[in-house]
């Protein structure tokens, strides 16, 4: 009970249906019970006409000579109409049933009369004729008020197959006038992070207008402090690497200088240091650009064009690694996707594959389909990750402990933003089950498929 009262305080659709779902109830439960009554007492008006109208034959006729004594019965034993004079009922005639008369004293009133007699109910005219007899004519009660309760439910029957019907068709109606809102919420809840472009308020109710205004200007603003976060870390980054690269292109000169072993060793290590900023610093404007709305794509991309650009970049890395870096088969797609983005994303990933797989290890591409959609497969020989840090590793700045890797930790984060932004899906697996080590990343992305005239997405 208590729950169904929160949901009528918090729910506009729940009250209005339970409000119209009442009021129609209400309204059919008086509408049917006065057509009931209505039908009811015109069925026994007419019943009462039929009696009046066979006295009135009867007067108009006058009785035979040859009236038997005992009246006359017509139609079977429920539905018969009963004709007698009235007072020739003996104490030693016979029962109604038996086909006697009715015990009907001679000092009832002309008009219309219930009289209980011979134990049962009926209903009586009593009419005095133009020749002085009186007759009366009757019929059984129980019949009449079965006729007239058939009659009067016949009546009743619309309210009580329609009342069902409207309940059906104003839960359709109140759903489909709530439905744009539940499909606005819906295009919300489908939304990355990074997608802050209006709401469309085309086909939504006038009075949730304001409300969807209100969101868009709340959107609107969002976005604006988020441009604006993002042109401080790019102007940050910009600003900071002319000071780096100074210090590094000192480094450099002063590492010709003659100097000690320690006063080298120690120079070696600010090189590092400075090698180690000056990568940060790539990565967040990386994770900068990821950020920022791209055009959308023109045309679709091919994946193998983009590995190959992707290996020509990376591999001097591998090879001071001795890793074996290469493309699984031959097998080509093309998808949807800004091709920098795509670039971005699968340099990450195959540049965080090298950085964690030790040396003479061996560092995979490959494309296939799944469930109607290319993937793309980025496997290593390395350590892998656990299951519980999978979530994690795509946080900025989390990297494993233990890897030994010096990295600023943006890689994977930057991944991430660049597939909520093209609708892709990144999952992480061990290469080999059985022993639980390597890495293979999996990236799910529409497929851009060659149809008659053109493309199409898959």
């Amino acid at each position: 009970m208590d729950g169904i009262k929160r949901r009528l305080n918090e729910s506009v659709q729940v009250r209005l249906s339970f409000a119209l779902t009442l009021g129609i109830l209400v309204f059919g439960a008086v509408a049917g019970a006065f057509s009931f009554v209505s039908a009811l007492d015109e069925a026994h008006e007419l019943q009462d006409d039929v009696l009046r109208q066979v006295a009135a034959l009867l007067d108009r006729e006058r009785l035979p000579a040859d009236f038997p004594e005992g009246g006359i019965q017509g139609g079977n034993e429920e539905s018969r109409v009963i004709v007698q004079r009235l007072g020739s009922w003996r104490p030693s005639a016979p029962g109604i049933d038996a086909g006697g008369v009715l015990r009907l004293e001679k000092s009832l009133p002309d008009g219309l009369l219930t009289v209980a007699t011979n134990g049962e109910n009926f209903r009586v005219l009593v009419r005095t004729m133009k020749d002085g007899q009186r007759i009366a004519v009757a019929q059984e009660e129980g019949f009449r008020d079965e006729i007239a309760r058939d009659g009067a439910l016949r009546a009743v029957m619309p309210f009580l197959l329609l009342i069902p019907l409207l309940l059906l068709m104003v839960a359709r109606l109140v759903r489909g006038m709530f439905q744009p809102i539940a499909e606005l919420s819906r295009e919300v809840d489908r939304r990355a992070e990074l997608q802050l472009h209006s709401l469309d308020a085309e086909g939504v109710p006038v009075e949730i207008k304001p409300f969807v205004s209100a969101i868009n200007r709340l959107l609107e603003r969002v976005a604006q402090s988020m441009r604006a976060q993002r042109r401080f870390v790019a102007d940050a980054a910009h600003e900071l690497r002319s000071p780096l690269a100074a210090l590094s292109l000192q480094a450099e000169r002063l590492a010709d200088a003659e100097m000690s072993d320690a006063a080298r060793e120690r120079l070696s290590a600010l090189r590092g240091g400075i090698a180690r900023g000056r990568d940060l610093l790539d990565q967040l404007l990386a994770l900068a650009r990821a950020q920022s709305a791209l055009e959308p794509p023109l045309s679709p991309v091919s994946v193998l064009g983009v590995y190959r650009r992707v290996l020509e970049d990376l591999l001097p890395l591998a090879e001071a690694k001795h890793i074996d870096i290469g493309v699984e088969g031959e097998r080509d797609a093309k998808v949807w996707a800004n091709e920098l983005d795509l670039f971005a994303l699968v340099r990450n990933l195959a540049d965080n594959a090298i950085r964690y797989t030790p040396e003479g290890g061996r560092v995979d591409l490959a494309v296939g389909e799944a469930d109607g959609r290319t993937v793309l497969t980025i496997d290593d020989t390395g350590p892998g990750i656990p299951e519980e840090e999978r979530e994690r590793v795509f946080d900025p700045f989390y990297r494993s402990l233990g890897s030994g890797q010096q990295g600023a930790g943006l890689g994977l984060s930057i991944v991430r933003t660049i597939a909520e932004r093209i609708g892709a899906r990144v999952s992480l697996s061990f290469r080999d089950e059985a022993g639980q080590s390597g890495l293979r990343v999996s990236v799910s992305m529409q497929a851009a498929r060659e149809e008659r005239g053109g493309l199409s997405l898959g």
